[in-house]
């Protein structure tokens, strides 16, 4: 690939559901391994420096922005063992009132932010941020009281589910609120995982009531900014698309699994309605040949050649499994058309 120089307008016209003078790559993040082999360079004690090698990382991969988080703002959660996943059970730390008035709510406006001025000036001309969250507004719901609690709440304590969304749903505006302030960010990423493989965590009439009206707030402070939204949900969605769409307002929609839906069977439903971000689905790029990746991405960038709003990347992120030349034959795939 020649010098690449990124673009965060590229990036905009995707999001806007327009076509981009060249291929757009979007993920969610990688791994350590990828973010060293792009940059170059190892990770020292300095301060700011995996921040740094990242931001390379993302330049070097040509990509036209960088993920960050905002600030060390998260959630007080119990510590549980976590191996190569983890329980959505474990380490409960509310389940009835008693426990929620002992739970301790960090605040978001306690937190320094400054990170996103510092490394925005660090950035290449022409980048900037994508701000992700401390995870989504039911994700930590689930975290902090855990999955069967949760689902039993729902019908035996209503009033206590309501005050956990509401505790965590507030402070995750806050948070984005807080980081639209920079002129860095260019874009949010609401991250929130929010189904198993064939439904939703939660039905739809509990997530109209407890889930969607805080990404609403999210989506719309958002707005507000100037600034577009992506969503990021893992899990069947197929029955919340045209809420996501239409009620929602989000901009893009990224995490999409061939076992579900593909992204090409996605992107002929919905495209042109909303942006489509990655897709190449995780288990392909494990098993698949170079050749054959390389192929499906071609494809994938002919499919939305003339309508646009999509952007190459992976179905979910790039963990430490995906063997780094399965990543490199995506990227090479946008790099031959630049």
């Amino acid at each position: 690939m020649k010098k690449f120089k990124p673009d965060f307008n590229e990036m905009l016209k995707v999001l806007r559901k327009e076509k981009p003078t060249r291929p757009v790559l979007f993920e969610l993040f990688m791994n350590g391994i990828v973010y060293e082999h792009l940059a170059g360079w190892k990770v020292t004690d300095e301060p700011f420096s995996h921040n740094k090698q990242t931001i390379d990382a993302f330049a070097a991969g040509g990509y036209d922005y960088t993920a960050t988080s905002a600030s060390k703002f998260g959630f007080t959660k119990a510590e549980h063992e976590s191996k190569s996943t983890k329980s959505i059970n474990a380490a409960a730390l509310v389940s009835d009132y008693e426990s929620y008035e002992k739970y301790i709510w960090n605040d978001p406006d306690a937190y320094d932010y400054s990170m996103l001025k510092i490394l925005g000036d660090y950035m290449p001309e022409g980048m900037k941020f994508m701000v992700m969250g401390p995870s989504g507004v039911l994700e930590n719901v689930i975290d902090i009281m855990g999955y069967d609690n949760l689902c039993y709440a729902l019908y035996e304590e209503p009033e206590l589910v309501r005050l956990m969304f509401d505790n965590v749903g507030d402070r995750i505006v806050r948070y984005y609120k807080n980081a639209l302030e920079f002129d860095s960010v260019g874009m949010v990423m609401s991250n929130d995982d929010w189904g198993f493989r064939t439904q939703t965590f939660l039905s739809i009439e509990h997530m109209r009531e407890y889930v969607f009206p805080w990404h609403k707030k999210i989506v719309d402070v958002s707005h507000r900014a100037g600034r577009p939204v992506v969503l990021h949900s893992c899990g069947y969605f197929g029955d919340a698309m045209d809420l996501i769409i239409d009620e929602l307002g989000y901009d893009a929609k990224h995490s999409y699994e061939d076992t579900i839906l593909s992204v090409e069977d996605s992107y002929e439903k919905w495209g042109g309605r909303i942006a489509v971000m990655g897709g190449i689905d995780m288990d392909f790029l494990v098993r698949a040949n170079v050749d054959e990746i390389k192929a499906r991405c071609r494809k994938m960038l002919d499919i939305a050649e003339e309508k646009g709003g999509y952007a190459l990347g992976s179905g979910n992120s790039i963990p430490a499994y995906v063997p780094i030349e399965k990543y490199m034959a995506m990227l090479e795939t946008a790099w031959e058309r630049r």
